[in-house]
């Protein structure tokens, strides 16, 4: 396997990545891989990607506009919708390579990403294969459970705090924590305290350009975030979807209920038993569970 530095143009921003490049002779089947919320490449992606190419999939891992090592202005700035432009855009990349083959791409998203594969299931052919671990699948309940009626009104408070402040001084904006150590007294957008210390643990051992930061905005575009629809319209797409048994971050009942709405007769569902949303980061032996069922998955379908 050998690890390629690349970048592609996305509207205007420069997106850099690594390709992953299996042995032997290709073109090959590729899978474009990105993270979920404020994540850079080093954040697990690479056990995925390493674990596909040894298996002879390609594997492209890149950092969205506006965070890790890619371009982009706000820094931190989480758009659902430029997030989805990036994984297409990562697609007509992949087009332009000779090692690469164009009609046995596939797409793997984790969290956030789990939700963007699916709209790009949904909304472009190129991609024939997807798997979505831990999807985020609407915002708005998402937010509402997990912040409770206090938390929920603090969030919507500084949200429309932002709203005026842009408004008022278009190159100012406000900012708020991906998570905290301690929730029930500090705001962040995901009130977990094992978020929180999982994600200072991987910065200080492999992701040091993980910030634990999103413009408030982000979380204001949250909030309109709703994967259902675009699940109607995944007839034909193999879909395997993996859950966390009791995932009450992104919720696995609202993951299951999306994965019942697939018309698609070619799908999966993985329920990984004992295993919380963090632990898929944390706990190497669970990582390595879902990797391999991911790659199995891209093996048999792609």
């Amino acid at each position: 396997m050998q690890r390629e530095e690349i970048e592609f143009n996305s509207e205007g921003s420069i997106v850099r990545g690594w390709f992953y490049r299996p042995d032997g002779v290709g073109p090959f089947p590729t899978v474009v891989l990105a993270g979920g919320w404020c994540y850079v490449r080093e954040l697990v992606m690479p056990y995925y990607a390493e674990e596909f190419a040894a298996k002879g999939i390609a594997a492209l891992v890149f950092d969205y506009r506006n965070l890790g090592v890619s371009d982009g202005e706000p820094r931190q700035h989480l758009d659902p919708w430029a997030q989805i432009r990036d994984y297409q855009n990562a697609l007509s990349y992949l087009e332009t390579r000779d090692d690469v083959n164009a009609e046995r791409i596939g797409a793997w998203g984790i969290s956030y990403s789990g939700g963007h594969v699916i709209v790009l299931a949904a909304t472009d052919p190129r991609v024939k294969v997807i798997v979505s671990q831990i999807p985020v699948v609407d915002g708005y309940r998402n937010m509402r459970r997990v912040q409770g009626t206090m938390g929920y009104r603090k969030l919507w408070d500084i949200i429309q705090e932002d709203r005026a402040l842009r408004f008022k001084d278009p190159g100012s904006r406000l900012y708020i924590p991906h998570a905290t150590a301690e929730p029930e007294k500090d705001l962040s957008t995901w009130p977990f305290p094992e978020t929180y210390t999982t994600f200072k643990a991987l910065k200080e051992t492999e992701a040091p350009l993980y910030q634990n930061s999103s413009t408030v905005e982000s979380v204001d575009l949250l909030l309109n975030y709703d994967i259902i629809p675009f699940c109607r319209r995944v007839y034909n797409t193999p879909t395997l979807m993996i859950v966390a048994e009791g995932d009450d971050l992104t919720l696995w009942d609202l993951e299951i209920g999306a994965y019942n709405e697939l018309p698609t007769s070619k799908k999966k569902l993985h329920v990984l038993p004992h295993t919380t949303h963090m632990t898929l980061y944390s706990d190497r032996s669970k990582l390595a569970t879902a990797a391999e069922l991911a790659s199995t998955w891209f093996t048999e379908n792609l």
